[in-house]
């Protein structure tokens, strides 16, 4: 066989996600968003001499740093994609970064938490008039963070199914899977809002009531809500990185597509390899074994599965009988 006629038979293995680039840019934004507003307290702070500014600004750098995780594993996704020192592409880098970033905000929310607690068990006294403000101001920041990072199909990327048929593989474009590294990057700007919100609740009771203890009950709140997103986002993420089988609904219809006319699935792998890219590996046993391109015929037009492999074996009884 002549070297280029092989080139009929090979394809490039790059799942990234259908807005792979458009949320990078949206992604870099929000960093330079929130890495501005983390400059200005810990400066403002430091000059005005408010402790709780500074404290915020550092606690805005850690959300800095998350996202910038996720930006940079975007930029690598996209960098290598091509590399094929990576089997599979580089597709679930930002499950990696989102797992990354869960771990990041649940130290965050364990560490509002211990510091809520000590202050409900020792009270300090609040400037609620210059806290308020700064209070808006970081709320406004985050709220512009959240618009940037919204998706009105949050959790799911576009795209169109595309397939062509190889002897080996299947490769292809599909939609309806997620970008875990956007969503992970959202939730952090969404409990960044969410704590900017309980923390003008509590500073307007604390200054219009007298409710001093309402800082760090908002404190506590705020920490289960954002532990509840770390764990969702750990469990999602987690799922992709371990290749837990992404959707039964596929691999039934895979089954169902494949076993007839006597044909059996004997071993099935179903894994995610990026956002809206699912391969699969299928091992078939045939009374009458075809070309692994008849088995893929059949397999066309699932939407997400974009790398298929077919390995068929003969089944033994019936060759003994023969």
């Amino acid at each position: 066989m002549h070297n280029h006629t092989i080139e009929a038979w090979t394809h490039e293995h790059v799942f990234l996600g259908a807005k792979h680039d458009r949320h990078a840019r949206r992604t870099w934004a929000v960093v330079a968003l929130t890495a501005a507003m983390m400059i200005f307290e810990i400066v403002g702070g430091t000059i005005y001499g408010s402790m709780a500014l500074v404290a915020d600004g550092w606690h805005m750098s850690t959300h800095a740093a998350a996202l910038g995780i996720a930006a940079l594993a975007y930029h690598f996704a996209r960098q290598h994609a091509c590399d094929r020192r990576f089997s599979f592409g580089t597709g679930k880098l930002g499950d990696l970064a989102a797992f990354a970033s869960a771990i990041i905000l649940a130290m965050i929310a364990l560490c509002i938490a211990i510091e809520s607690a000590d202050r409900l068990l020792h009270p300090v006294a609040i400037g609620f008039g210059q806290a308020l403000p700064i209070a808006v101001v970081g709320l406004l920041v985050n709220l512009a963070s959240v618009w940037l990072l919204h998706d009105s199909d949050h959790g799911h990327d576009d795209g169109h199914a595309h397939h062509q048929a190889h002897d080996h593989h299947e490769h292809g474009h599909s939609h309806g899977e997620h970008d875990t590294n956007f969503r992970a990057a959202y939730v952090h700007v969404l409990a960044d809002a969410l704590t900017s919100v309980l923390a003008i609740v509590a500073l307007l009771g604390g200054r219009y009531y007298g409710l001093t203890w309402l800082d760090p009950v908002m404190g506590l709140v705020g920490t289960v809500v954002i532990a509840a997103w770390c764990l969702s986002l750990i469990k999602s993420a987690g799922a992709v990185l371990l290749d837990k089988v992404p959707s039964s609904g596929i691999e039934d219809e895979v089954r169902h597509r494949l076993e007839v006319e006597g044909d059996r699935v004997a071993d099935l792998h179903l894994w995610q390899v990026g956002p809206g890219h699912q391969a699969v590996v299928i091992s078939i046993v045939s009374d009458a074994p075809q070309a692994p391109s008849a088995y893929k015929a059949r397999l066309a037009g699932i939407d997400g599965l974009s790398h298929v492999t077919v390995e068929v074996q003969p089944c033994l009884h019936h060759a003994a009988a023969a």
